[in-house]
């Protein structure tokens, strides 16, 4: 077999690899988060936030990095083996019994913060727009408001 032979089917091979995976990833997604996606269920939501988080700056000049933080250990850390990844707002949930939350595992006991603001947060969205809000979102809306505050 000819060297140029061999790359035509490693390229052939690699294309068929990249489109298997874009192709996957299309079929997974299906609800993702848009800027435009609470633009008719509760339209002063970017205003709620940043408002939430603009009284919270004025005491603590760090909380914008906080709840970046906050969203980033949601989403992409994974703390316990068996804890699947993903933006899913487990990172809010309180300790019970038997289960010892991402909240207060080792890694961000004592060092996760923010979470009072993002309480705050709901509580306000949960005023305007009862139930429609998650709080996996509010975690992605919150970080993205962060950014544009603080930098």
């Amino acid at each position: 077999m000819s060297s140029s032979s061999s790359y035509n089917i490693l390229a052939a091979a690699a294309a068929a690899l990249c489109f298997t995976i874009l192709i996957a990833g299309t079929t997974s997604s299906q609800a993702q988060l848009t800027p435009t996606f609470y633009d008719t269920t509760c339209p002063d939501l970017s205003t709620i936030v940043r408002g939430v988080i603009e009284d919270a700056l004025q005491t603590d000049s760090r909380i914008g990095g906080s709840l970046i933080r906050l969203h980033f250990h949601d989403c992409f850390v994974n703390v316990r083996k068996q804890s699947p990844k993903g933006c899913d707002g487990s990172i809010l949930l309180d300790n019970t019994d038997t289960i010892l939350s991402e909240k207060e595992a080792l890694g961000n006991n004592n060092s996760a913060r923010g979470f009072d603001v993002v309480g705050n947060i709901k509580s306000a969205l949960e005023n305007a727009c009862p139930g429609i809000v998650s709080c996996a979102d509010i975690l992605a809306i919150a970080s993205k408001e962060s950014v544009s505050l603080v930098c």
